[in-house]
């Protein structure tokens, strides 16, 4: 009977040490007071989506001192950076919130089968010799980009994948295309109505 007490006792042991594995490319983070799944997921470039999937979590209670993974950012810096001179071009003068959303249509064509599946190829795209956007097509997304572009750029990225979908968005008092007013109006930003 001892030895058996001191097998189980080793077989606990031991596998109170095993620690769970990584998922590749993940980093261990230590959660801190007041974080939040869409706090963590904001900070590192990474959608909340993904990082829930990461840690096998359906809820967004999180514990102070806890340890998560936070997966490998799903947008590269050059990526980021490309998404942000476009935020800037497109939704200078327009709220905060209007350049997430132009950051969220970018992510959304990505994701959606009807548009290249990559931010250059989207932000690149041509139609019957015109670009998708138009700074693209008369160079302003060549300029540069503020921290606040990269603030809305980085949390499009954490809510990818949430919201209604929207797949465009015009001005109305700028539009020169009525097919646009044909698609389902999602919200108005500013001076931007979105669609898909």
């Amino acid at each position: 009977m001892n030895k058996l007490k001191k097998l189980l006792l080793t077989i606990t042991l031991t596998i109170s040490v095993i620690t769970l594995p990584v998922a590749a490319g993940a980093a261990p983070y230590t959660v801190q007071k007041g974080d939040s799944f869409w706090s963590i997921a904001n900070e590192n470039g990474v959608s909340v989506l993904n990082l829930l999937n990461t840690n096998n979590r359906t809820g967004s209670l999180l514990y102070a001192g806890e340890t998560i993974n936070i997966p490998d950012a799903s947008v590269s810096q050059e990526d980021k950076e490309l998404m942000a001179k476009l935020i800037h071009a497109e939704a200078k003068g327009e709220p905060y919130a209007g350049k997430v959303a132009v950051g969220t249509v970018i992510l959304n064509r990505v994701d959606h089968e009807d548009f290249p599946n990559t931010i250059k190829s989207v932000i690149y795209e041509r139609s019957n010799g015109y670009y998708a956007f138009s700074p693209v097509q008369d160079g302003a997304i060549n300029g540069g980009y503020t921290d606040g572009d990269m603030k809305a750029v980085n949390e499009a990225i954490a809510f990818r994948g949430q919201g209604n979908g929207s797949l465009f968005f015009y001005n109305p008092k700028t539009a020169q295309s009525n097919w646009i007013e044909s698609r389902d109006h999602t919200i108005t930003i500013g001076n931007h109505v979105f669609a898909k």
